[in-house]
């Protein structure tokens, strides 16, 4: 099974993903930002879009899935993919994809409205204080919770809870799913 945690930057994914996993018997954390990692990693550059954002390169999502799959094969048990996925065609064909190889995944999004979500990135010790690269993706976090992901995904408003509180909500929903 995979529990995918959506959401923008800043509403907690990272931090409740390693929470989540430690709630879930024989769970591991797959960060698919790696994978982008990698194909950004790849000189010269790849063709087309992507220099802003990965996801917008199409060999992307298809090995974020051969890589889910893979892993599950070796490992079975639960991954738990803490990764912000905010345009619904790349959404789809991941999720598809994941299906085709019978891949159950329960699908996420950690909300927080936006001005929490502005106070966490002027506070971010990470990438620093009002990050421009978070900044950027709170108008797409929003148009896409308006329009398709919150209808495509269990949301958790992450706006008044704990990263704890989040981890235990989805551990317990995804738990009651098993029985």
């Amino acid at each position: 099974m995979i529990v995918w945690l959506n959401g923008t930057h800043g509403a907690g994914k990272t931090t409740t993903s390693a929470l989540v996993q430690q709630l879930i018997p024989d769970s591991r954390v797959f960060d698919a930002e790696k994978v982008g990692e990698t194909l950004m990693d790849i000189a010269p550059a790849l063709p087309g879009p992507g220099t802003d954002n990965f996801q917008h390169w199409p060999p992307w999502r298809p090995l974020v899935v051969e890589t889910a799959r893979h892993v599950l094969d070796y490992t079975g048990g639960t991954l738990v993919i803490p990764m912000t996925v905010l345009v619904e065609e790349y959404w789809r064909e991941i999720s598809a994809g994941l299906a085709q190889h019978s891949i159950p995944v329960r699908h996420f999004v950690l909300h927080a409205d936006q001005d929490t979500l502005r106070g966490r990135i002027a506070g971010d010790t990470v990438l620093g204080p009002d990050s421009p690269f978070r900044l950027q993706y709170l108008g797409p976090y929003a148009e896409a919770a308006r329009t398709w992901l919150h209808d495509e995904a269990e949301v958790v408003d992450t706006t008044h809870i704990t990263p704890a509180e989040a981890a235990q909500q989805i551990a317990e929903a995804v738990k009651g799913n098993d029985g």
